[in-house]
């Protein structure tokens, strides 16, 4: 694992499946805590999550619809919650 992302918080949106996945595990492998935020998909982004976990990294999923700014607000509060 290459940990040039260490100590840093990755929030990464619509990162239940496609691209988004890609881009969570990536940063995960640089060693990156992240955000794994998902609209609908919760299997999704739970699955996300899980391989993360399983590979040593750390993930925690939040539901949101980025076009809602309370939905947005409620992502980054439970950002900072978890990950300071």
């Amino acid at each position: 694992m290459n940990l040039k992302l260490k100590d840093k918080v990755a929030v990464v949106t619509g990162a239940s499946k496609g691209i988004g996945a890609g881009i969570a595990k990536a940063f995960a492998q640089a060693g990156a805590k992240v955000v794994v935020n998902y609209a609908s998909s919760k299997d999704g982004a739970d699955k996300v999550v899980n391989e993360i976990t399983k590979n040593g990294g750390i993930a925690m999923t939040v539901q949101g619809d980025v076009t809602k700014s309370a939905d947005v607000k409620r992502l980054f509060d439970e950002t900072k919650n978890t990950f300071g």
